[in-house]
């Protein structure tokens, strides 16, 4: 597995403490996968707001359950630990 060096939330600043304020307020935590776009600022801002509109656009054909389901599986088939 590749190692990938991350922002620890202690050591966060700018965009990247933003985001993980953000997701702490969110949903209790940062998790690995908004980590390893920590030493990428602007790109883990676009990757979050990808994801707030691919899991949670009310205007999508899928509920939530079945779009959480999808996830599910291919991080399973990914081998991914979280």
């Amino acid at each position: 597995m590749a190692w990938i060096h991350t922002v620890e939330e202690t050591d966060a600043t700018g965009i990247v403490k933003e985001e993980y304020d953000a997701a702490i307020a969110r949903v209790g935590r940062v998790y690995n996968i908004v980590k390893l776009f920590s030493a990428r600022p602007k790109s883990m801002r676009a990757f979050i707001e990808l994801y707030k509109v691919v899991m949670h656009d009310e205007e999508s054909p899928l509920t939530r359950m079945q779009r959480e389901m999808i996830a599910t599986v291919v991080s399973k088939v990914n081998e991914c630990r979280y």
